[in-house]
This record gives structure tokens, sequence and C-alpha cells, in this order.
């Protein structure tokens, strides 16, 4: 039976979110080529549009996608000449998408990697092989992105706070790079896996945080993104249990997850962490990621994942937000700081200062980030001078900062935040 057309696009857009990353992570264990992967899933979704609208949306859309891909994949393969030795690499992928296909590539995710690296999950693999040591920490945490959940080119830009020239480049040479180095699809051995695990860590983090705090778009939330990254987060935590840092990132993670339900309305409006309902956070959560914290931190290896727990942790805890310990929560930005000189975390160290000190020991940070002209084009700094300005009464200042915010967000949800802030300090005489 055939299905309306809004059905078959939602269930495409659906089958999009969920299964664009395992489609081309398996093709691109079998043919070796990024760009050919792209394309055949691409194409495959393309085709899905009509023939699900003909024959009806498939019972297991993502072995239906993964075939068509490799269909096109086989047929790209046999035109170009490529060779006996791709075909029949491609014969696996044929078997791996079969009547046994279960949504991961056909492997156990917890099972052990048939090259010793303990490595089953073809997600998990593809992060480790992106990883490589031979590209720079950001070209594998971009190309792993890109490829792995399907971000554009200008949402991976905008987690780096560059041009989008500027990442298409670095995403060109990285994939160039891995093809005439001949770097394989293959994760090292187990012994070897901490050299990569930065880059790793590095993406699971950004990927759970453009499902947490999306940075364009009608909606805040991407929840299939954060649930992906989380689900990574405790494959990882399963193969490297002994890594402080790890362990850090999935605390991190809990922590953020908890308070989801309550960062949006019924409306979709976004509600700010000090208006948030406490009693509706999940508690189940905050007790596993304190947990998880407090085993990291006994490894005695302390990291940039595991003071950002900490500070989450802060807050979580905190029973109310007039109970938040602001001071403590500088003093960990301060630390953070000192491992990553970031500016993104002098901005949020502004924040935590500005609420434990007073506003204008904030805003005077502030001050330096906008001279030094790393923040630019980013809408959380004048969002954040705005907010301490209105806090300290000085709204026709504060009302100049939330328009200078709203030139420059791309999201909806954080648009009309925005916009509301503003009318209040229209409203309120200086």
């Amino acid at each position: 039976m055939s299905d309306t057309r809004e059905n078959v696009e939602e269930a495409v857009a659906a089958a999009f979110h969920e299964e664009w990353g395992q489609v081309v992570a398996t093709l691109i264990r079998v043919t070796g080529d990024w760009d050919l992967a792209e394309e055949c899933a691409q194409d495959a979704f393309a085709q899905a549009l009509d023939r699900w609208r003909r024959d009806g949306v498939p019972r297991r859309p993502g072995a239906w996608l993964t075939t068509t891909a490799r269909n096109r994949a086989l047929d790209v393969l046999r035109r170009e000449a490529v060779g006996a030795e791709k075909l029949r690499e491609a014969a696996v992928l044929a078997r791996d998408t079969g009547d046994g296909y279960d949504g991961y590539g056909g492997h156990d995710e917890y099972g052990e990697g048939g090259d010793g690296s303990g490595v089953a999950d073809d997600r998990l693999r593809l992060i480790f092989t992106c990883c490589h040591p031979a590209l720079p920490v950001e070209a594998r945490v971009a190309l792993t992105l890109r490829t792995l959940a399907g971000l554009t080119t200008p949402e991976i830009a905008r987690a780096f706070l560059v041009p989008e020239a500027t990442m298409a480049q670095r995403l060109v040479r990285a994939k160039r790079k891995i093809r005439n180095a001949g770097i394989p699809y293959r994760v090292p051995p187990a012994h070897l896996l901490p050299e990569r695990t930065t880059g790793v860590l590095g993406v699971v983090y950004l990927l759970f945080n453009e499902g947490y705090a999306a940075s364009s778009g009608a909606d805040l939330l991407r929840t299939g993104l954060s649930a992906e990254a989380l689900r990574l987060a405790r494959l990882l935590a399963r193969l490297m249990p002994d890594e402080p840092e790890v362990l850090g990132l999935l605390a991190l993670l809990l922590l953020h997850d908890a308070r989801r339900g309550t960062r949006v309305d019924a409306d979709g409006e976004l509600v700010t962490l000090e208006d948030q309902d406490r009693t509706a956070w999940d508690r189940a959560r905050i007790d596993e990621g304190t947990a998880l914290l407090e085993t990291a931190l006994r490894r005695r290896g302390p990291g940039p994942y595991q003071i950002q727990a900490a500070i989450a942790a802060c807050h979580t805890t905190a029973r109310t937000a007039a109970d938040t310990d602001w001071a403590d929560i500088a003093a960990l930005y301060g630390e953070l700081e000192r491992l990553v000189p970031s500016a993104v975390v002098r901005l949020n160290r502004a924040v935590a200062v500005g609420m434990a000190r007073s506003t204008d020991a904030g805003l005077a940070l502030v001050a330096e980030l906008e001279r030094g002209g790393e923040l630019a084009e980013y809408h959380l700094l004048p969002a954040t001078r705005a907010d301490l300005l209105r806090r300290s009464g000085r709204t026709e200042q504060a009302a100049q900062a939330y328009a200078r915010a709203l030139e420059l967000v791309e999201n909806e949800a954080e648009r009309r935040f925005l916009e509301r802030r503003l009318a209040e300090c229209r409203r309120t005489p200086p």
C-alpha cells in the first residue's frame, strides 16, 4: 500500500536523522572512499522519496537504504573498473545488509572487533578511523561530524567558530589526505586506541552539543543526535573503563541530558537554567553522572571533560537556582581555561564571575573578549553582555546588546527568546 507524500517525507526525514551515519559508515568500510559513500547514500535517500511513496515505507528503513546505497556503489565501481578486489570487498556489505541486518552494520555493538581492537560498532569504528593521527585534530573531528552525523558544513563551521569556506577547505583536505595516503578504514589494535581518544571524545562531545542546542533551524533540541552521542559515550566507557576522561565525558553528557526535558516549554520556547523546573530533572541520570564523575576523579587524571562535568554537577545538585555555588563554578572555569585556553571558555567564565562577584566584573571580562575579536560573529558574546547589563538594571544598554545578538543568532528558538528579552528591556525604564 502506498503512503501519502507527507507520511513519506516524514519517514525519510526520520530515517535521515537515524540512519545516515550508519549507511555512510558501512559504505566507507567497504569502498574506502568518503565521497563515493556520501554520494551513494544521498542517492538512496532520494530514491526513497519516490519508491516509498509507491511501495510503502519498508519495515526496516535502515536495511533498505543501506542495500540501495550498496547497489549504487557496486554500479559505480563496476563502471569505473576499480578491480575485482573492491568488488570482493563489496560482497561483505551485501552480507551485512541481508536478513541479519540489526541496524549497526550487522555487528553486536558490545562484541569484540574481529581485528583485535574490541570496537565492533560501525559508527564507533568510523570515528576511530577518521581520528587517524595523520590528520590534524580539528580535521578529524570535523570530517567525522560531516560523515557520521550528516551535519552540514555550515553547522560544523559554527561549532568551530570559523567561516564556512574555511571549514569546507579543511574537509576537502582531510578527504584528500586519506585518499592519497591510503589510510584504510581500519581501527588500530586496542593498545593504540588512546592515541586517537582525544579526537574521538571531541566528536562525541560536539555531536551531543548540536543535539542539545542546535546551531540553526526551528527547534532548540535535536534529540536523535543527543541520544546517539550518549550511546557512543557509553560504548566508549565500556571499551576504555580506566580512562578518566572517557568517564568524565559520559558524566558530562548525562548531567546535561538530565535537564533536557525542561529546556523548552510546551510551546517549544527556550527556558533558561534558572527558570527550569528542577523537580522535573531526571534524578537517575544525575545520580549516574555524579557517580561516574567521582569514579573518574579518583583516577587522578583530571582533564577538560571532568572539569566540565564538575561544573554541570554544581548546577544539577543545587536545590534551587539561588543555591548555585557560582564561586566554585568560576574557579572551575579558571582551571578549564588553563587546560583549554579558548575564547568560549573565557566567555563562560565571564558569566560565572558575573554571578559570583559582580556584574561589572563579568562585563570587564566580556569587554576583553570583544577587544580580542575571536567571537565577533558569535551571538552568545553580545547575549552575555546583554544579560549582565539587564541584571544590573542598565536596560537601555542591554537592549542594544540584545539587538546585536539578534543579528547573529541562527536558531529560531533562541531568536524568539532574545526577542522577548529585548522587548522586556524596552518596556523597562532605564
